[in-house]
């Protein structure tokens, strides 16, 4: 059965910088773009950044420009969000979404993310 784990959120300063990893199992990964999105309670989920399925290209929110970086290595069947000078009003659960284009849609469970002093 395919799924998406995501690690490596956690507590962090503002101005600090997490990590996150989404493991995938169960797919062809290489041929999925992927995503990765984030959600505050109460709030609709946002896109955060997408990276093509050969990781050539990437888009990302106005909101984390030059500051979050999103890569993929297919070797490993993983993908990652670098997040860098983190702000308090990027706490949130961040989720992991792979799609295909013939509209295969699976996300992970999320991961939580909480940047305060």
């Amino acid at each position: 059965q395919a799924q998406l784990v995501e690690s490596g959120g956690g507590l962090v300063q503002p101005g600090g910088s997490l990590s996150l990893s989404c493991a995938a199992s169960g797919l062809a990964f290489s041929y999925y773009t992927m995503y990765w999105y984030r959600q505050v309670s109460g709030k609709e989920r946002e896109m955060v950044a997408v990276i093509s399925s050969s990781g050539g290209s990437t888009n990302y929110a106005d909101s984390v420009k030059g500051r979050f970086t999103i890569s993929r290595d297919n070797a490993k069947n993983a993908a990652y969000l670098l997040m860098n000078n983190l702000k308090p009003e990027d706490t949130a659960v961040y989720y992991c979404r792979a799609t295909s284009e013939d509209a295969y849609d699976l996300w992970g469970r999320g991961t939580q993310v909480t940047v305060s002093s």
